[in-house]
């Protein structure tokens, strides 16, 4: 039983290392030029993701959140769409749950302003419909995608796609690159 683990482990460590390898480069770069414009500027930084996805938005959110913190003029004001419970299930029960970040993006936002969505399928309606609202409003896009990035990987400026379709190592490639953005940003 021991061996069976021990194989597991390096099977999985290694599927994901092999997947952060395989990563394209150039999307990294663009999502990090838009983000230190948007830093620059002072912009809202918009982060909707669902499930395990969420907690990533929300981490995503208190990073950049630190990040701006070092900023003179200007600064993020990241906002992670899923933080507030009542918020999202007034909408959900009086809209449908497809709207719960389309609703914040039209009143929160404004065309200066960036959409980060994380999601491993690329194909939760919720996210979809928020980022044919963000289009819609001229917001710059990025998506944190995985499983080829889906449905939204034809609507956002910067598909950042996780070369997996294992939800587990999509999530840990997002969080990674949540903190391989951080680190930059904050290396100045």
């Amino acid at each position: 039983m021991n061996k069976r683990r021990s194989e597991f482990i390096e099977e999985y460590v290694g599927a994901s290392i092999d997947a952060l390898r395989a990563m394209p480069r150039d999307p990294l770069v663009r999502a990090i030029d838009i983000l230190q414009a948007a830093n620059e500027r002072g912009a809202r930084v918009l982060i909707a993701g669902n499930g395990g996805s969420a907690s990533t938005a929300n981490h995503m959110a208190t990073d950049l959140f630190n990040v701006s913190r070092r900023v003179v003029n200007g600064g993020f004001r990241p906002i992670a769409l899923q933080q507030n419970p009542a918020l999202v299930t007034a909408t959900a029960n009086d809209h449908g749950f497809d709207d719960i970040f389309a609703a914040q993006v039209r009143i929160l936002a404004e065309s200066t302003d960036v959409l980060v969505v994380i999601t491993g399928s690329g194909e939760s309606p919720n996210i979809v419909k928020a980022l044919e609202v963000g289009k819609q409003m001229g917001l710059a896009t990025i998506g944190l995608l995985g499983m080829g990035g889906g449905k939204a990987a034809t609507l956002v400026d910067v598909p950042v796609v996780a070369p997996s379709d294992d939800y587990g190592i999509i999530e840990d490639l997002h969080l990674t690159v949540n903190h391989l953005v951080a680190a930059f940003l904050r290396s100045g």
